[in-house]
């Protein structure tokens, strides 16, 4: 097939990115042609929440990435969608994640559907957002209508999705991060990221409230926490006021206990972070689904989740981690019980578990929806 893939990619950074750039190269495998549509705008400044948008690594040599799509001029919006017309792709993948794109690529959608050619498949990683503002509703509704089918990689989303439309529909597991290299031993991570040879957890990726790490923070000043030893290693950017956080460690007098790398974690290093690490811990408050999960399976972590979404349906309780309860008590406790089991507990079932999450199953449900 001749492929499009609409959604962030080079030079944009994070998670978004890297998933679309791992799914171009699975195309490619499985013999189709390939390009990326990504954002030459994609939130205004005022809107972006982090540091910056954009990534210092190098450009991926081996994917066609085309910078075309400002995400607030309607004039471009139409150039985009008569070249994508022009273009004539067999299949257009497009990443759905918040509403507020919905009136730009929507407006692209409208207008490849008149070639009378092109199926449109979208990937929804959000249909109802975290965070509500106004307009979610009519720009998801209007962003919807040109799009032929859907993939969702969580039933919370997908029960979203069937509260809107009925469009053919399928779930499947977010195959697995296996494009950030191989892991590192544990001794030489450490050591790279000059962190110390003692008990480490990890809470990895953006930092906003949904995430939980205030409750992760509460329950490392629990007694049991604090009497253990363990060192908290919190590895991401601050997508929000760091002040609410500071409070809650300067209230309990966390900084020994806190290993601080909060800057965006590029590519190149995020193999380091998942292999000095004894657990990855997610300790959301409301979540769909997470890209650290497929992440920690590749690097075979066992984990710690939060009763929320779609988190324990991909992390089977006592076997590849630990669910329990978004409160600081059940989450010292959930802590408390990996370091019991350990690792060597976890490791068969996370290998066996890891099977599911392969990138030729999504290709596999894509295709089942175009035919």
């Amino acid at each position: 097939m001749n492929v499009v893939i609409i959604g962030p990619a080079h030079p944009l950074r994070g998670g978004l990115a890297s998933f679309n750039e791992r799914l171009a190269r699975a195309f490619q495998q499985n013999g189709s042609a390939v390009a990326i549509y990504t954002f030459s705008l994609q939130y205004p400044g005022f809107l972006f929440p982090g540091t910056t948008q954009y990534s210092s690594e190098p450009a991926p040599r081996d994917i066609n990435i085309k910078v075309r799509i400002n995400s607030v001029n309607p004039l471009n919006w139409l150039s985009v969608g008569n070249e994508l017309k022009k273009l004539n792709p067999d299949l257009i993948v497009v990443r759905y994640w918040l509403p507020f794109m919905g009136p730009a690529l929507g407006t692209i959608l409208r207008l490849v559907k008149t070639n009378k050619h092109t199926k449109v498949v979208c990937i929804a990683d959000n249909v109802i957002p975290h965070e509500k503002r106004p307009g979610d509703k009519p720009f998801t509704h209007y962003f919807i209508k040109p799009v032929d089918a859907f993939i969702t990689m969580s039933t919370k989303v997908m029960n979203d999705l069937r509260s809107i439309t009925n469009k053919p529909a399928l779930e499947i597991v977010h195959p697995l991060y296996d494009n950030f290299g191989e892991p590192v031993a544990k001794r030489i991570a450490r050591q790279h990221l000059h962190l110390p040879e003692e008990k480490i957890i990890l809470f990895f990726g953006f930092i906003r409230n949904y995430k939980g790490l205030d409750l992760l923070l509460e329950a490392m000043a629990l007694d049991e926490i604090k009497a253990s030893g363990i060192k908290l290693l919190i590895a991401g950017e601050f997508y929000e006021d760091r002040k609410f956080y500071d409070a809650i460690i300067e209230k309990h007098q966390l900084a020994p206990s806190l290993l601080l790398h909060t800057d965006f974690i590029p590519d190149s290093e995020v193999r380091y972070y998942l292999s000095a690490a004894d657990f990855v811990i997610q300790p959301y408050r409301n979540a769909t689904q997470s890209g650290v999960t497929p992440l920690a399976y590749h690097f075979e972590k066992p984990m710690l989740v939060t009763n929320v979404g779609g988190l324990p349906g991909m992390v089977p309780e006592g076997k590849v981690g630990v669910v329990c309860e978004p409160n600081p008590a059940a989450i010292a406790n959930g802590i408390t019980r990996l370091y019991e089991l350990g690792d060597a507990h976890f490791l068969p079932h996370l290998r066996e578990e890891k099977k599911k999450y392969s990138w030729n199953n999504l290709i596999r449900a894509i295709q089942d929806l175009i035919k």
